[in-house]
């Protein structure tokens, strides 16, 4: 007989927003009363089953909490869309991890999900224990931003789950090779059906609103407060990169050894922005990290 894989439990937190209350979803695994948490954070367009196969590999010694950051998934959408911002998310998970109950927690997050995680591993008290950064780091290059900007919000509908898995996969043939069976798993929880049949992308469009205004100047002036963020983190930090990333140049991930938490660097050779986790080699080194004395 075969054994059904483990499945999530589905939760929720009310967080504070300029406008009142919204409700951020989360998924968690494992045994809710462990103390070892760690805490998975998603991309731009991304939500919470991304790391299935990850926090199966860690629900035997950690409690995972993959949450879905406000817009996306099964979580509320903003009334301003102005509020799609990494301040915004550093006060949700403030709130998550007060939520939870934890002292300290290990942080994972994929790109925009390490930013966040960054910010709050820089604050003072920080919870963050350890801290692993998944292709992202202070400077941001231009021209990722662009190929996110080519389709981040727009207005498309599919007619089958393979439909959106072939428009979706080639977007994002930069997470390197996956297999069909692979790449559905993170296809399916990335879609909800649409109102007149079909499915779409499973986030509010409007996050690409504040994406959109972004300055030149005031990406320059991001940059230099996150690597003042950087410096301040204390927290073990592992950076994780695609050697052929297009969103954090080599140049960056050098400089991340340096200073601040002077991170531990390893790349994956024929994969680009960013590592999916979900395949062994991927996921044995982030256990490897989270799980040592």
């Amino acid at each position: 007989m075969t054994t059904a894989p483990a499945q999530p439990r589905l939760e929720q937190v009310l967080c504070l927003d300029a406008h009142g209350l919204h409700r951020m979803a989360y998924w968690e695994w494992g045994d809710a009363g462990n103390p070892h948490v760690v805490v998975c954070v998603h991309g731009l367009s991304r939500q919470g089953r991304d790391f299935d196969t990850l926090a199966r590999d860690l629900a035997d010694a950690c409690r995972v909490v993959c949450p879905d950051v406000v817009g996306r998934g099964r979580s509320d959408r903003l009334a301003d869309p102005m509020g799609y911002t990494v301040p915004t998310y550093v006060a949700d998970m403030v709130t998550l991890v007060a939520r939870l109950g934890a002292e300290r927690i290990d942080w994972v997050g994929t790109s925009m999900g390490g930013l966040i995680g960054l910010g709050l591993a820089s604050l003072a008290g920080s919870p963050v224990r350890r801290l692993v950064l998944n292709d992202v780091g202070p400077a941001i290059e231009p021209v990722a931003l662009a190929r996110i900007g080519t389709y981040l919000g727009q207005p498309v509908t599919w007619a089958s789950v393979d439909e959106a898995a072939d428009a979706l996969w080639a977007i994002s043939q930069s997470f390197g090779p996956h297999t069909r069976e692979e790449w559905l798993a993170l296809t399916r929880p990335q879609l909800v059906p649409a109102p007149g049949g079909g499915f779409v992308s499973h986030y509010d469009p409007a996050i690409a609103v504040p994406f959109r205004a972004v300055t030149p100047e005031a990406a320059r002036a991001g940059e230099a407060a996150l690597w003042q963020a950087y410096d301040r983190v204390s927290a073990a930090t592992l950076l994780l990169r695609g050697a052929e990333s297009d969103l954090l140049a080599l140049a960056t991930a050098q400089g991340m050894t340096r200073r601040g938490p002077k991170a531990r660097l390893v790349e994956f050779a024929g994969v680009g922005h960013a590592p999916t986790l979900v395949h062994a080699d991927q996921r044995a080194l982030v256990r490897e990290f989270l799980l040592a004395p």
